[in-house]
């Protein structure tokens, strides 16, 4: 494996613990200390990318104002009906279509909507794509209309 599929498969993996300990975190209220120990000891994270599970689990809780209140604009329903998973799952695109221009908006989508169907409800995929697709639109407005300029079919 070369490095930039290392580094994407690490990125992966500490999305994933992130969601799950985000999830325990809106659910328990337990301290991000433990959580993060917790999951750094015994669920594996160290096999991944360490420092961005921390990055997240510590960024979107510090910013969840202005991280909710970014993707519930293209909702209707309201946050306390949504699923937990699904609300982790939104928080944690949006902290990245904000913070982390370097991924590509669309990467952001295709893995939020990965992590929906391996945990959320049943079409709670089509749930995150609905929201995250006009979130993108309006967080990097130049980003995607590149890609809705082109007339190569990349789709």
């Amino acid at each position: 494996m070369n490095d930039k599929a290392r580094y994407i498969k690490g990125r992966k993996h500490a999305r994933d613990k992130a969601m799950q300990a985000l999830y325990q975190w809106q659910i328990s209220g337990e301290e991000l200390d433990w959580i993060r120990d917790m999951y750094i000891e015994e669920q594996g994270v160290a096999s991944g990318d360490p420092e961005y599970f921390v990055e997240l689990l510590y960024q979107v809780p510090q910013n969840l104002t202005a991280i909710d209140a970014a993707w519930q604009a293209f909702t209707d329903r309201p946050r306390d009906q949504l699923d937990p998973i699904e609300t982790s799952i939104l928080r944690i695109a949006t902290w990245e279509l904000m913070a982390h221009l370097e991924i590509p908006w669309r990467a952001v989508i295709n893995e939020a909507i990965k992590l929906a169907r391996s945990y959320g409800a049943d079409d709670g995929h089509k749930f995150v794509n609905g929201v995250l697709d006009p979130l993108a639109r309006k967080l990097r407005p130049l980003e995607t209309a590149a890609h809705e300029g082109r007339d190569d079919g990349a789709g």
